[in-house]
């Protein structure tokens, strides 16, 4: 019986009598089945780009996602406000993990290539090496390969600043890596991308189908991150110390400590401590392009994210764009806000205001006050938790949605805008882990009314501490002319 994974969210007798109503409102089977697809898949194969420095990586990554938007020069210290995105090739749509640019550090080349690789790799599915093939494989090209090995990910050799049929001979030495052919490759020109990209396609997996009610198994995955020196470590230890129950410390190979296996609250969770990766490099500089790094293999590891802010200072924009990592990635969230202890009336009357104003956007994620130092409030964070994968995992039959949504667009109609008034017709959810709607409309939906929708979404059914993911797909006018 495998009608969840024909129809996603939808069983046989759900999935038919939506077809119905779909064809009734002039979409086509296929429109409805193309929406469904994309709006049901799981979270998105995620493929790192690594390398030594100008050997091309981020002119590979503005070439693969289709626009110049990863930094070609990047100087040590430079803050990065990100470090994945999105791009599709040949229908099929992935995350791109950048580590390009990074400049020699004083521990040497070999310590910074393999700290951001490191870290790259432990966010990716599958990995593009990048060698710059006028100059050969250098010993930190060497070392790169051993990591990879370690790694066991899926790699492609990309031997780039091929930029001819001269070129050709200095990308085949490349055979030497070990690492199978490699792909000559103009990141600059274009030249061979597509053929890297066909192969890049048969490295990652294909986007996970959705599932439903299900959860992977073994503990759920914590990610307790923030911006440095918040109290991440000190939280973990505070949390391990007070039900002194570390069941176990799993050695990665590839970075030193550890997921820490913990007993809270009667359950076994797995928190993954970013704060713990191993800073081989003590970087005086840059700190903060390492901590995104970071932050984004511990979050795509992760189900819920726990973001540590410190109250003692005021939210940051550091702090908020570590939230909207989570969100982007389609995580559960909670806000601790640690030292809560240590705060006079004062501060405690401006944090309001700032969580007021700040942290608008993600008003809808449980909140905990609590303090690393002390455990004081330590045992709310296991409730909150528990409250957010809830929502997470929320799933909304096709028939009660629908329902709402008539209530909704009859009480609350779009704006008329030149003339017309779009009309939501119906929907269903697509997904969960985040929830993922598809909406069917008779025109183009504002973002605002979108947002509106998802409100009223949450008034309804909760979904608290989820992102939503809410997709609207118009009625195409067949055989029309305007």
């Amino acid at each position: 019986m495998n009608d969840q994974h024909e129809h996603g969210a939808l069983g046989d007798a759900e999935y038919a009598e939506f077809m119905e109503l779909a064809a009734e409102e002039g979409f086509d089977a296929e429109d409805i089945e193309e929406a469904l697809d994309e709006a049901g898949h799981g979270p998105l194969p995620a493929l790192a780009v690594v390398g030594r420095p100008n050997v091309g990586k981020s002119t590979l990554v503005n070439r693969i996602i289709g626009r110049r938007e990863a930094v070609v020069q990047d100087k040590p210290g430079v803050t990065r406000d990100r470090v994945t995105y999105e791009a599709e090739w040949a229908g099929r749509r992935f995350k791109v993990v950048d580590t390009g640019g990074w400049e020699q550090d004083v521990l040497g080349l070999d310590a910074s290539v393999a700290a951001q690789a490191e870290f790259a790799i432990e966010a990716a599915d599958a990995v593009v090496f990048v060698v710059d093939a006028t100059v050969g494989a250098t010993d930190t090209d060497e070392a790169v390969v051993r990591l990879l090995r370690r790694a066991g990910k899926p790699v492609v050799l990309a031997a780039n600043k091929v930029d001819g049929m001269s070129g050709e001979s200095d990308a085949a030495a490349l055979w030497s890596l070990g690492l199978g052919e490699p792909f000559p490759i103009s990141a600059l020109h274009g030249r061979g991308t597509g053929d890297l990209l066909d192969e890049i396609l048969k490295a990652l997996p294909e986007a996970p189908a959705q599932r439903f009610g299900t959860t992977v198994g073994g503990p759920r995955r914590i990610a307790l991150i923030g911006r440095p020196n918040v109290g991440k470590s000190s939280l973990l230890n505070q949390v391990a110390k007070e039900d002194r129950v570390v069941v176990n410390a799993q050695s990665g190979t590839t970075r030193d400590p550890v997921d820490e296996l913990i007993e809270l609250g009667g359950i076994t969770w797995k928190f993954i401590d970013t704060a713990g990766i191993r800073r081989r490099v003590h970087l005086q500089e840059g700190a903060d392009y390492y901590a995104s790094l970071r932050t984004a293999a511990a979050v795509e590891k992760a189900e819920v994210a726990v973001v540590l802010i410190d109250t003692s200072e005021s939210i940051s924009v550091q702090d908020q764009r570590i939230i909207t990592m989570a969100v982007e990635a389609g995580r559960a969230l909670v806000i601790a806000y640690n030292k809560w202890d240590t705060l006079d009336e004062e501060r405690r009357y401006y944090l309001e205001r700032e969580i007021e104003t700040e942290m608008q956007q993600v008003a809808w994620a449980p909140r905990v006050n609590v303090s690393a130092l002390t455990g004081r409030h330590m045992e709310k964070l296991v409730p909150a938790i528990e409250t957010a994968l809830a929502g997470w995992e929320t799933r909304v039959p096709t028939g009660r949605l629908n329902a709402f949504l008539g209530e909704l667009v009859a009480g609350h109609p779009h704006p008329i805008r030149g003339g017309k008034q779009p009309r939501i017709l119906f929907g269903t959810q697509a997904g969960t882990k985040p929830p993922r709607f598809v909406l069917f409309a008779s025109g183009f939906i504002e973002a605002g009314y979108r947002r509106f929708i998802e409100r009223r979404l949450r008034e309804e059914f909760g979904f608290d501490g989820t992102p939503i993911h809410i997709s609207v797909r118009v009625r195409e006018k067949r055989g029309r002319k305007k």
